[in-house]
């Protein structure tokens, strides 16, 4: 799996931002023999399409955590999906009647916000709306499971012979600052080879944000300690930490998840990370 956006709420630029990147949440899965699996379509959406093949079109499967601009900005520039004869499959959270997922990814992509309609795209875009559901897809089991965040947003669980990936971009935190969760996000995590999960706030930041749909980088610590996950992704980092700010909570991070036995790291963009069991 590689990492092609990590950043929360907005995109953002500069040297200070550069070695783990300002494009927002975009993961892919290359599962042998399948079709790719992506989680989000934040801005890294379009960073996944350049590294695909430039004459094939894309088939493959998108897991959406939400619907908030910074995870799905990317599908109008993500080229693959320009080409005929492609094909994405989106799957997202079951939205309060009668709006549905579809209807409002019609809205969003097309104009006065964007300049050409979704349905006028070369490739075939469909939607399924999920809650708390398991699915397959060709030999990968999925698990989505809603969990705490600012509108209805799934954290998923995907599973391939017996190695798992749990990705839980967006994550309230009780507000209150207390280490609690709910049993759908523990279920996910549950002894997964690797957690992606929302890790935005120092507890300073939280203090002042505890209602923002978000956690502490020490919450995302404890979750994985708790579930007991053998590695752990920080992920969704604020528009506001620089490079600094990140290698300073991830290696505080990693020393307060060793006696658990989680191992630790920051996200970053264009790095990727190999599953085996």
């Amino acid at each position: 799996m590689t990492f092609h956006g990590v950043r929360g709420s907005t995109p953002c630029n500069g040297g200070e931002v550069r070695g783990y990147g300002g494009t927002t949440s975009c993961v892919s899965v290359d599962v042998p023999g399948h079709q790719p699996i992506v989680f989000d379509m934040g801005t890294g959406l379009r960073y996944f399409g350049l590294s695909l093949p430039a004459d094939e079109p894309f088939h493959g499967t998108c897991l959406v955590s939400h619907l908030h601009w910074d995870h799905i900005q990317g599908l109008p520039f993500f080229t693959p999906i320009l080409r005929d004869g492609a094909t994405m499959q989106v799957v997202a959270p079951r939205q309060e009647a009668p709006r549905t997922v579809a209807q409002m990814f019609a809205d969003a992509i097309g104009p006065p916000l964007f300049p050409v309609h979704l349905v006028t795209l070369p490739g075939t875009i469909g939607f399924r709306e999920v809650a708390d559901d398991e699915f397959t897809i060709g030999e990968v089991d999925v698990v989505a499971r809603l969990i705490p965040h600012v509108g209805t947003t799934c954290g998923y669980r995907i599973t391939h012979r017996g190695t798992s990936i749990a990705y839980l971009s967006d994550h309230q935190m009780p507000a209150d600052g207390s280490f609690a969760v709910t049993e759908g996000a523990l279920e996910l995590c549950r002894d997964a080879d690797l957690v992606i999960h929302d890790a935005q706030y120092t507890p300073e930041e939280f203090a002042m944000k505890s209602d923002w749909g978000h956690c502490t980088v020490e919450y995302a610590v404890w979750l994985a300690a708790e579930a007991g996950a053998q590695r752990l992704a920080l992920f969704h980092h604020d528009p506001m930490h620089d490079d600094a700010t990140i290698d300073r909570l991830a290696a505080a991070a990693a020393e307060c998840g060793a006696p658990s036995g989680v191992e630790v790291f920051a996200a970053r963009e264009g790095v990727t990370v190999t599953l085996q069991r």
